[in-house]
Formats: structure tokens, C-alpha cells, sequence
């Protein structure tokens, strides 16, 4: 682990993110495992919320799939773990409110959760099975080339 990544794992333990993530975790009946940069892998998650198919509690990612599975799509990985670091950076829990703004924001402006939400943009959304519908055209309204 990277000085950086050991940093986070200590954050998250601290501010409660991660302790609320193995709460979680076992309350689901999840298989726990190690994973990767001080990450914790939580296999076999059955509740109906979140609806997608992983979500990160500090630096627990939950997945739906079975063990063995959670885990081996890194680019999935990497999108769980850009949340793992937020949660640290917005001191933990708080996370879990603004992250509930920025849903509701992107709802209200895409008709999605995921689409024009903050969090969802800077841990990379097609990664996340996210779609990207924040086009904008080239230049204002009245000087854009129309084909």
C-alpha cells in the first residue's frame, strides 16, 4: 500500500465510514475478504438498496456478485475505490448526505442518479455503468454549426 492508500484506510476507519461498512457487511451476510490497496471486498450482498450492482461503505465495496467474482472487473474496482477515497476527503459519514444531494441534483437535471452527479463524475462514470448525458454543444446556442 501506498502511503496515500494506508492514509485512507486509517481516515475511513476514524471517521466511521469503514466500521459502518463491515456493520453492513455482516448484518447482509456478505463473504468478507481482503482486497486490493487496503480495500475490504464484500461478496454476495442481497439487499434490495442500493440497486446497484456494488457500492462502497469507506473502504468496504459490497458487491451483488458471489465471492470469487466481487472483485476481478478492476475497472469496477477502481470506480468503488475513487468512493472510498471521497468518503475520506468529506470526513466519513457526511459523505452519505452529500452523496444524497448530488444524486437528487442529478436527478432532478438528467432524469438519473448517476449522470450529472459530482461523485459519480470524478470516480468516472462509465467505469461506475454509469451514462454519461452531460453534452454540451460547441459555443453558445446561436453559434453553434448545425448540420
Amino acid at each position: 500500500m501506498t502511503p496515500a492508500q494506508r492514509l485512507r484506510q486509517i481516515a475511513n476507519v476514524v471517521n466511521l465510514s469503514t466500521p459502518l461498512g463491515l456493520a453492513v457487511a455482516a448484518a447482509s451476510g456478505t463473504t468478507l475478504s481482503r482486497g486490493p490497496r487496503g480495500l475490504l471486498i464484500a461478496a454476495g450482498y442481497g439487499w434490495k438498496l442500493p440497486h446497484a450492482g456494488a457500492f462502497t461503505l469507506g473502504n468496504v465495496i459490497l458487491y451483488r456478485t458471489p465471492h470469487g467474482v466481487a472483485g476481478t472487473n478492476t475497472v469496477l474496482l477502481g470506480h468503488e475505490e475513487r468512493h472510498s477515497t471521497q468518503y475520506a476527503y468529506c470526513l466519513g459519514l457526511p459523505f452519505l448526505a452529500l452523496y444524497g444531494v448530488a444524486a437528487g441534483w442529478s436527478m432532478l437535471r438528467s432524469g438519473n442518479p448517476g449522470s450529472k452527479n459530482f461523485f459519480e463524475r470524478q470516480a468516472g462514470l462509465a467505469a461506475g455503468g454509469y451514462i454519461d448525458t452531460h453534452n454540451r454543444p460547441d459555443g453558445p446556442v446561436g453559434q453553434r454549426n448545425e448540420a
